[in-house]
């Protein structure tokens, strides 16, 4: 399958991974598949390596044993091409608090091909319009955790090269319009055909191709 940009395919594989934390086995024999145009969803109890397993998936932590493949080679093989073609986003807002919300955001995306104009319509579209230049020390948890999905605004105007994308709980300290606009987000990206692995709390049945793994402990 094709994804956003028309030239990447997306394929993001798992074999019999295996993952150990504090000498307790979070997941064994976890085999699963990604491809363009899907949502899946990791859900499970606390401590079930739900962000463990993202993390791995994002290539951020090598401490496993197994295969991670992308587009059919090992995943660290080509982890310089795989970073660039995947956005990852961690549980915590990953702002610095003592820049604005434009200077973040020119950190965030300094490795994407993306003008000040499209920096500055991501913000507007996050609706912190008006906060550009405020200090994110001063704007409220929602606020900084729109300063960071301000980057899924530009991925989907075409301007950012990340077909995949890798969120561990993207609606934590949203309000109810954050919300429908990140679920409104997440489903036109994958009516594009990128695809996206998520953790979340939040309920996730109104948007289609929704792929649930379930994790346990073991």
């Amino acid at each position: 399958m094709t994804a956003v940009t028309g030239t990447i395919s997306i394929d993001l594989q798992a074999r019999q991974l295996y993952c150990e934390r504090d000498d307790r086995v979070l997941f064994e024999h976890l085999d699963l598949q990604l491809q363009a145009g899907e949502l899946l969803q990791l859900v499970g109890p606390n401590g079930a390596g739900k962000t463990t397993l993202l993390r791995l998936l994002a290539g951020l932590n090598r401490d496993y044993d197994g295969e991670l493949l992308w587009q059919g080679q090992n995943l660290l093989d080509v982890y310089a091409d795989y970073a660039r073609q995947r956005l990852y986003m961690g549980h915590l807002s990953a702002v610095k608090k003592a820049l604005t919300p434009i200077e973040n955001l020119r950190w965030l995306t300094s490795a994407w091909s993306v003008s000040e104009d499209d920096l500055w319509r991501a913000l507007d579209e996050v609706q912190l319009f008006g906060y550009e230049e405020t200090p994110c020390m001063q704007l409220s948890a929602g606020q900084q955790r729109r300063v960071g999905l301000a980057r899924l605004a530009l991925a989907e105007q075409g301007t950012g090269p990340a077909p995949l994308w890798i969120l561990d709980e993207p609606f934590t300290a949203l309000d109810k319009a954050g919300v429908s606009w990140l679920e409104n987000r997440l489903q036109q990206h994958v009516e594009s055909q990128g695809s996206v692995v998520i953790t979340s709390h939040h309920a996730l049945e109104n948007i289609a191709a929704l792929r649930q793994l379930e994790l346990g402990r073991i």
